[in-house]
């Protein structure tokens, strides 16, 4: 047999789909549904520059996409909150996300300097809050700082990546 007739025959078997039992296939992963927010659950590390984390606690895999929205607020219920401006850091893709799988954004505050009451390099009067809401998937999550302080910051405006997989 020649050179060539064996590789026609090789080829051949692979385009019929009779090649090499348990070779991995070119198929497409089917695009997972958009996250709703009952299957994901938050939580949130800093205190100047927070990472706020989202897991899919879901029983199926799902994506999420864009930037989140970010308010301040007391004790209280997450509908009652200051709004603050979001500047969008870097371009949005889809996170696909596994059962258990997490993805995350940054969030960076204009940070009050000094120590004890603080000040703003602006003038602004620093505010303080002892949590956030955090805004993704249809939800409103309110989350808690991890530093004693709560969230300080100058002014009303946050710099906040897209969602991405988390440990990129």
């Amino acid at each position: 047999m020649t050179t060539i007739a064996c590789c026609s025959l090789v080829l051949g078997a692979l385009l019929s789909g009779g090649a090499v039992a348990g070779a991995g296939s070119a198929v497409a992963a089917t695009p997972a549904p958009p996250c709703k927010g009952d299957q994901l659950s938050a939580s949130a590390s800093g205190s100047s520059q927070v990472t706020v984390t989202v897991t899919n606690k879901g029983t199926k895999p799902c994506t999420l996409r864009g930037f989140p929205t970010v308010a301040l607020a007391g004790q209280g219920s997450p509908e009652r909150n200051k709004p603050l401006n979001v500047r969008r850091q870097g371009g949005d893709g889809p996170v696909r996300l596994a059962v258990g799988g997490r993805a995350v954004t940054h969030l960076t505050f204009t940070p009050v300097l000094g120590e004890a009451e603080g000040y703003c390099a602006s003038g602004a009067d620093p505010f303080v809050a002892p949590s956030l809401v955090v805004g993704f998937a249809g939800i409103k999550e309110q989350l808690a700082s991890t530093d004693a302080d709560g969230f300080a910051l100058c002014g009303n405006t946050v710099r906040v990546t897209a969602f991405r997989p988390a440990g990129s």
